[in-house]
């Protein structure tokens, strides 16, 4: 499955190819990804952006970073579909969130360090993360302990672990979420798309992982399934 859905994207990529699975992940991915980060985006105009580098005709009160941030992201969709089948490491993590903030509000602010691990201390759901001093080795640490072949269940521990680092300023959600995609694509499980109607069910399990595992497992591959029927409509052999 993994190759057969690498090749597929890797060549409607190429192809510039409309309504495929290429073009349905790169708007779904995007939009989901970026609307659980508080982008004000519709789908709709996500993919207007997408299809026609436009906002279309309504787009009052747009944040621009949304919109950078929405072309970023189809940028980083790209990198894990290019680096898919590479071990996964420092720099294309940093990569990543190098791409995703480039441009943005964010990205002129000399503290925030794209690209680069945080240098203040911040906190997710109200709870502390890893102190910037620390990161670089609790980084490390992480990417040491990950398995060379890892199951469903390896990706997400990974990802609950990375998220409890934090290591970057802002932006930690949205790049471990390509992560877990690239991941799925390289080792033959069917990825997964986190969206809008899970988003409360995916936090609930990142903060009750290891304790209850269902609760994030659960959701991941209620999201596998749908992404796995979008699969069969593409007549992308599983």
């Amino acid at each position: 499955m993994g190759n057969a859905l690498l090749d597929a994207l890797r060549e409607q990529r190429q192809m510039q190819l409309k309504g495929g699975i290429y073009h349905r992940t790169q708007v779904d991915m995007t939009y989901n990804s970026n609307h659980m980060e508080g982008s004000r985006l519709t789908h709709e105009q996500t993919r207007f952006i997408y299809e026609t580098n436009t906002l279309g005709a309504a787009a009052e009160g747009v944040n621009v970073d949304d919109i950078v941030e929405t072309v970023n992201h189809f940028r980083c969709i790209d990198l894990i579909i290019d680096h898919a089948e590479e071990p996964l490491g420092e720099e294309l993590i940093k990569r990543l969130h190098l791409t995703l903030k480039t441009g943005t509000s964010d990205s002129r602010r000399e503290w925030f360090r794209v690209g680069e691990y945080k240098r203040l201390p911040n906190e997710v759901g109200g709870s502390d993360t890893t102190p910037p001093e620390q990161v670089p080795q609790a980084m490390r640490d992480l990417l040491d302990a990950y398995p060379a072949r890892p199951a469903l269940d390896d990706i997400l521990d990974f990802h609950v672990r990375f998220e409890r680092i934090h290591p970057f300023q802002n932006g930690n959600g949205r790049v471990g979420r390509l992560v877990m995609f690239k991941e799925c694509l390289a080792h033959g499980i069917v990825p997964f798309i986190i969206s809008d109607d899970l988003k409360f069910y995916y936090y609930r399990g990142l903060s009750h992982w290891p304790a209850t595992p269902g609760y994030l497992t659960d959701t991941c591959l209620t999201a596998q399934d749908r992404y796995r029927a979008l699969l069969r409509h593409f007549r992308i052999e599983l």
